[in-house]
């Protein structure tokens, strides 16, 4: 099987860093290099922006590092737009992460990504992040 290319939205990267939390297996098998992640620039930053909001700024800082350290981790920047998500347009990044990136899936639990099952052309499966778990 090829190895799984995958985009992880924030409010999933939120719940997995938790120690408590169920997804915690996600971050853990992203350490395992069980699947390739692939990020933008602006995604970082949002990710930076919303842990420190909600773990604090040395969370933040020491959850980058080790994402930017592993070697299944691959930045990619997409130099297009493709707008699909008219709901809640930042979550548009997202959606030109995972194409520019050639990802399998979308990680997300927000419904704001269902729209992308009546887009036809590019064709992105966005996945709940339990489900994920069960693919891994």
């Amino acid at each position: 099987m090829p190895e799984v290319r995958v985009v992880l939205d924030t409010n999933v990267v939120l719940r997995a860093i938790s120690s408590k939390s169920s997804l915690k297996r996600i971050i853990d098998r992203l350490y395992e290099e069980e699947f390739k992640m692939v990020v933008s620039n602006e995604i970082l930053l949002e990710y930076e922006e919303l842990i420190t909001r909600f773990y604090g700024t040395a969370t933040a800082h020491t959850f980058l590092d080790f994402l930017l350290l592993l070697p299944n981790v691959e930045r990619i920047e997409p130099y297009f737009t493709l707008n699909l998500i008219t709901v809640d347009r930042d979550d548009n990044k997202f959606v030109d992460c995972a194409f520019a990136g050639n990802a399998h899936y979308i990680v997300s639990d927000d419904k704001h990504f269902e729209v992308l099952s009546s887009v036809n052309f590019p064709k992105l499966s966005v996945i709940k992040a339990e489900e994920f778990l069960l693919v891994l």
